[in-house]
């Protein structure tokens, strides 16, 4: 049926140049770098800071949707979104419009010490839809990484204390502070140290290569009671610890999804010694997971909460949600020249507008067309017929099937295969598709990753790449036709 389908669809868009659904990408005309690429590239490459990744060489004209196009006309199926950023896709009529009225009232005026009702707004409106009952405050930042930094001193200031428990596998920025609490990649640590002191590094609760050699639910959550058993117990005070830092679904850890109990647990030791529960949601918040927030999924209210990337749509926002008893900082001691922008909380009104109009939905959509498609909720049935895949987790639009090699199981020999080198989880595809990415733009993807994976990772050549590559940034592609 698949099949004929797509037979279909490849007579129409030969016939036409549009696809039977009505799209007219993706669509390559010029081989991707073309000539006005190309010479972009030269200029950038020749002026801007070399600590630029630059995964491939596409050179973005404009976007629409799910859809990017470069300078020479190609277009691609956007499942990158900026980085889990452009949540409403690119330049939502919406979106757009609340940026230019507000721009062409006033661009700035400092939040902190002045008022305007974009910021009062926002703030009221981020404070009702965070999790749990209690009353909350809320801070605005330009970024995530200042998110992670604000909630830091908030932290200590509340408590009085200075440790901080952060996960291996975590990212939450590159600034010192954030930087401190990191553990993703050692070039992203190396040449830049000494960190924040007393920063205290425990295993993620990964259950498909579980450090301790446990298998969930036989292991009682072993993970969780050894940062009591162990740390707390052997190491470090719990009288001294101001706050335990953690992704609830970890992101550039490879979307892991923790096993149920797993924050209740957290938040249970948190209670017990007094330590603030920080839920770091700057990548999988703001409807993501089919929810508004990942810990709507598992009914536990944080102290803190930190969003940005989807909070604006690619405006720079980010933001600190804390109960109202936390968030008691002296006037002063805390501040942000361009943080909560009035542009900026205009696009995120805006967004919010759409992720709770029905975006959200979407993503929870998209979260179920691809368990069918893909089978996650059968995995023997798919590792049978893909048995590269060793796990395969989703939530809403974030991707994560992962590889490994032909008939094992996890094993650090598996590392090999993935698309990542190094200690980093070994991926086939980790994807954040803008929430507006519909059921035509999951059956072009799905197609794609279903012939990517019996290609085997480092194998495939389906799609055309726009750097001769396969893979963008976190092993995401921007397919070509």
């Amino acid at each position: 049926m698949a099949t004929t389908r797509a037979k279909m669809s490849a007579r129409v868009t030969a016939r036409t140049g549009t696809r039977a659904d009505g799209r007219d990408y993706p669509r390559i005309i010029v081989p991707p770098p073309g000539p006005k690429a190309k010479a972009i590239i030269a200029r950038d490459e020749r002026w801007t800071s070399t600590s630029n990744i630059k995964e491939y060489p596409l050179v973005v004209a404009r976007g629409s949707g799910a859809m990017v196009e470069d300078v020479d006309g190609n277009r691609f199926l956007d499942f990158m979104a900026g980085i889990a950023v452009t949540a409403t896709g690119h330049a939502h009529p919406a979106v757009v419009k609340a940026v230019q009225d507000a721009a062409a009232r006033f661009l700035h005026i400092c939040g902190g010490d002045f008022y305007y009702e974009n910021l009062a707004a926002l703030s009221e409106r981020l404070a009702k839809v965070a999790p749990g009952h209690s009353k909350k405050r809320v801070f605005l930042t330009n970024s995530g990484t200042e998110a992670v930094e604000g909630a830091i001193k908030l932290a200590r200031y509340s408590t009085g204390r200075s440790g901080i428990v952060a996960f291996k596998g975590a990212f939450h920025g590159r600034t010192y502070g954030a930087l401190s609490l990191t553990s993703s990649k050692v070039k992203q640590h190396a040449g830049f140290g000494p960190f924040l002191p007393d920063v205290h590094h425990v295993p993620y609760a990964y259950c498909y290569r579980c450090e301790f050699g446990k298998t969930f639910p036989s292991c009682e959550l072993f993970c969780a009671r050894a940062i009591e058993d162990d740390l707390l117990a052997r190491h470090l005070s719990p009288k001294d610890v101001a706050a335990i830092f953690v992704e609830p679904v970890q992101g550039e850890g490879g979307y892991i999804v923790p096993p149920n109990g797993y924050l209740k647990a957290l938040r249970e030791l948190c209670d017990r010694h007094g330590i603030l529960l920080v839920f770091d949601e700057i990548q999988c918040g703001m409807g993501r997971t089919g929810k508004m927030f990942a810990a709507d999924h598992f009914g536990i209210e944080p102290d803190i909460l930190l969003s940005a990337k989807g909070l604006a749509s690619g405006m720079p926002l980010g933001a600190i949600i804390a109960r109202e008893s936390i968030m008691t900082w002296e006037s002063g001691s805390h501040g942000s020249t361009f943080g909560g922008n009035p542009v900026c909380c205009a696009a995120a009104l805006a967004t919010l507008d759409l992720v709770e109009g029905g975006l959200v939905e979407n993503a929870r959509d998209g979260r179920a067309h691809d368990h069918r498609r893909e089978g996650a909720d059968a995995p023997p049935r798919v590792h049978r017929r893909r048995p590269r895949f060793g796990a395969h987790d989703r939530d809403g639009v974030c991707h994560r099937p992962e590889v490994a090699r032909a008939g094992t199981g996890a094993g650090p020999e598996d590392r090999a295969w993935g698309v990542r080198a190094g200690p980093a989880p070994p991926l086939l595809r980790q994807e954040h598709a803008p929430l507006r990415a519909g059921a035509q733009h999951r059956r072009a993807g799905c197609g794609r990753r279903a012939r990517d994976s019996r290609g085997g990772a480092g194998e495939s050549r389906a799609g055309v790449s726009v750097a001769g590559r396969d893979r963008g940034p976190c092993g995401v592609p921007l397919w070509g036709p």
